[in-house]
This record gives C-alpha cells, sequence and structure tokens, in this order.
C-alpha cells in the first residue's frame, strides 16, 4: 500500500528574531491526515515552528510546500491560511457569546446564517458543550473554553490543525477528558494535525510521529515506539524518559553482543560494535527488576549487580528507585511490589535487566 500524498512540505526553513538563528529545519513532510506531536523543553522552538507554519511570523529562508504549491506573501498564503486553524494554551476567545466565537470564522469566510448555525451546533455537540450556546464566553471555566476554541477551529473544517501546548493548563481530569473528545474527531475526520507539547504521554496517546526538539531544531522524528525506545543521542534519551544514560568504552565483543566497562563494571549489551569504541547506554527505568538477594537461575538477564538504594521516589501510581550499582541505575516498581520487596533507602538489592533492553547510541569509531 502506497503512502498518504504528503499536504504539507518544508525545506531548508530558518527564522532568525534579533539575528540570532531560533528555527531551523532542513526538510520535513507531513502526511495527508497524520498527527505530529513535537516535544521538548520550554524555548526549543516549538511555538516558533507552529506560527512559521501559520505563516504568522516571517521566515528568514526557505519554502512551506502546501499540496504541492509553494506558499508566497500574496494570494497563495492567504488560501493556505483559510485552510488551517491554530488553538493556543490559552483559548483567546472574544467578549461575546459561546455561539458567536465558534461562528467567526464561518463569518469571515460569508457561509450563510442558516448554514452556520448547523455547524456551530455540530461542533459544539461534538465537544459537549452544546448547552453553553448563549453563554457569554467570559463565564465559562478554562475547560469549557479550550473546548469552544477546538469547537471554533473545526467549523471551518481546516485541513491542518496546529495545537500549541492546548492542554497545559488544565487539571487532569478536564485534560483527559478533552483528550478524548480530541481524539474522536481527529481521526474520523482525518484532519492533519501538530500538536506542541511538554507531556509524552500526550504524544504516545495521539500522535503516528513524534519530533524532539531543542534549539530550534528537530533532533528526531519517527514512529512513538522508535523515538522513546531508539533515540537517537542522550538529549533525545533523556527526554523521552530513559532514566540511566551511561558512556563508556567497548571493552570486548563477542557473538551478536560486547561488553561495555562503566565505572570499572562490566555491562552486556547487544550489537556490532568494535572494542574500544565509546558508546552510550539507554536503559528505560521500566527494564530494570529488582530483588532483595541474588538467587542463582532466577533470571534470564545478562546483567545482574548488586547495588543499594539511594532514593525512593513516589510517581503517583509507581515509584521511582534511585541506585548505586557502582554506576547509577533508576528502576520502576509498582506500590505493591515496594509493599512486597520492603524497599527502603539504604537497602542493598539486586538489580537486574537483560542485555537486549539496553539501546545502544555509538559515540564514535575507534581511531586506526
Amino acid at each position: 500500500m502506497s503512502a498518504p500524498p504528503s499536504i504539507l512540505e518544508i525545506k531548508d526553513l530558518k527564522v532568525q528574531k534579533g539575528g540570532i538563528l531560533v528555527l531551523e529545519i532542513p526538510d520535513l513532510a507531513i502526511a495527508q491526515g497524520e498527527i505530529i506531536s513535537l516535544i521538548g523543553p520550554n524555548g526549543a522552538g516549538k511555538t516558533t515552528f507552529l506560527q512559521a507554519l501559520a505563516c504568522l511570523i516571517k521566515l528568514s529562508k526557505g519554502e512551506i510546500y502546501f499540496k504541492g504549491g509553494k506558499i508566497s506573501a500574496n494570494h497563495s498564503a492567504l488560501e493556505y491560511r483559510r485552510r488551517l486553524a491554530m488553538v493556543f494554551q490559552d483559548p483567546l476567545l472574544f467578549d461575546t457569546t459561546v455561539f458567536e466565537n465558534v461562528a467567526s470564522g464561518l463569518k469571515i469566510r460569508g457561509i450563510p446564517k442558516k448554514e452556520t448555525k448547523g455547524i456551530v451546533r455540530e461542533n459544539l455537540d461534538r465537544f459537549g458543550i452544546a448547552h453553553l450556546l448563549h453563554r457569554s464566553a467570559r463565564k465559562i471555566s478554562g475547560g469549557e473554553a479550550q473546548r469552544v476554541a477546538l469547537a471554533r477551529a473545526f467549523a471551518t473544517q481546516p485541513e491542518i490543525l496546529l495545537l500549541d501546548e492546548p492542554f497545559a493548563s488544565l487539571d487532569p481530569p478536564t485534560r483527559e477528558a478533552l483528550l478524548e473528545d480530541l481524539e474522536s474527531v481527529l481521526r474520523p475526520t482525518k484532519t492533519t494535525a501538530l500538536l506542541a507539547t511538554h507531556d509524552r504521554m500526550e504524544a504516545l496517546r495521539l500522535s503516528d510521529r513524534i519530533g524532539v526538539m531543542n534549539k530550534g531544531r528537530i533532533l528526531q522524528v519517527g514512529p512513538p515506539g522508535e523515538v522513546m525506545n531508539q533515540p537517537l543521542n542522550e538529549f533525545v534519551a533523556s527526554f523521552v524518559g530513559i532514566e540511566t544514560i551511561l558512556t563508556g568504552q567497548a571493552s570486548k565483543k563477542e557473538r551478536g553482543s560486547f561488553l561495555v566497562s562503566i565505572m570499572g563494571r562490566e555491562i552486556e549489551a547487544v550489537g556490532e560494535v568494535e572494542p574500544g569504541e565509546t558508546v552510550v547506554l539507554c536503559i528505560r527505568p521500566e527494564n530494570v527488576t529488582l530483588s532483595p538477594f541474588f538467587s542463582q537461575g532466577a533470571t534470564s538477564a545478562r546483567n545482574v549487580f548488586a547495588g543499594r538504594i539511594t532514593k525512593i521516589i513516589p510517581m503517583g501510581l509507581f515509584y521511582k528507585v534511585q541506585l548505586n550499582c557502582g554506576f547509577p541505575l533508576v528502576a520502576f516498581v509498582t506500590g505493591h511490589s515496594l509493599e512486597n520487596l520492603a524497599l527502603q533507602e539504604g537497602q542493598e538489592v539486586v538489580a537486574s535487566f537483560k542485555a537486549t533492553s539496553i539501546h545502544v547510541v555509538r559515540k564514535r569509531q575507534v581511531s586506526s
């Protein structure tokens, strides 16, 4: 089956502010109906990128292509902007009724009043706020206001939806409910969407692809499982939730695997790496198993280390356990496991993880 055609293509895009390069995207193609999440720290360039795509800021260099046509500053830019909608963290509603807010984009496009009423009601229903039809937009909650903003965006039937941290200021139950509603609308309408977010779980839930941004660049973009488990570098690894990132030197090559010297310990990993090569080992905390003592044959893992618990941090549904195994290591355990193993700070335990669960980043080749 052939891949869907690209609806947006970015080529050699650059944005400067005050003479400083703040955004540099060499190339990116976005397929029709695709949902891409952009994750990264504050100042990574996520908002600037969305603003550039929406033609809200001037490009210093580069081109944006919509359905194969180059967007320029003339009539094509206006037509392009009519095919997209943008939703911000702050809903930016007009000081009028909910109906008038949702209808605003339709009025600009000259849609007849009778048709507008039907479209507005349909989209209020989509987001569960039909009862707010005649309510002042200034007298509704933050969650309701964001629902109005989404209804307004979808009312214009955009081909591209840009979402800039739309759930960041909402409480968890409201965020969860709104995510469900957005998900139920995006897929059936086949709307292409780019979501900027700090929340990895939001990105994992909604996205076909995830892009990790930092300092105005996209460091890695790919399917969620690939980005989460096969980061290209240490920054991406740390941002996608890999808690243990260790740099060492390959010391011994075996069939399909190799040993890495880390602070006097040897860790076995899988891959084709030459002795003497510097590598980074990325170990997800959910892949580390803890036990109160070493038992021969109790685990199939090739990496088994005695360690001391240095800190236990509650993380909601699980606990983060920080260890000193001669090298730092982090494990996640459930509350049930914490209680059953009677884990506590200062306790000596045995940590194990499989060689196949380690993602290896090759830093450089050994000099000849």
